[in-house]
């Protein structure tokens, strides 16, 4: 069973999230900003996800993290929770 660590961050507009997806292009610390804007309680934590498995989150986000580049911010992803910036930390 595939298994990966993700931090992210949780808003509830397309255009929020995009705002600080730009932040974190321009240098922006991804945890500090997770910990200031997420609506998420993992914000508390950075955004810090900790370790999961393939399945255990919503399939867009699931898809995300499985597919998508190692240690880049991925999104605006939508799901049924709002827009999500996602860093994917590792895979296994």
């Amino acid at each position: 069973m595939s298994t990966a660590s993700a931090c992210h961050i949780l808003v509830k507009t397309k255009a929020e999230a995009e705002s600080l997806k730009e932040k974190l292009d321009k240098g922006a610390d991804f945890h500090k900003l997770a910990k200031q804007f997420s609506t998420c309680p993992s914000g508390k934590k950075g955004g810090d996800l900790g370790e999961f498995r393939k399945g255990d989150m919503v399939a867009a986000f699931d898809k995300a993290v499985f597919t998508g580049p190692l240690l880049k911010v991925q999104g605006p992803i939508k799901t049924q929770f709002g827009f999500h910036l996602i860093k994917v930390l590792y895979r296994s």
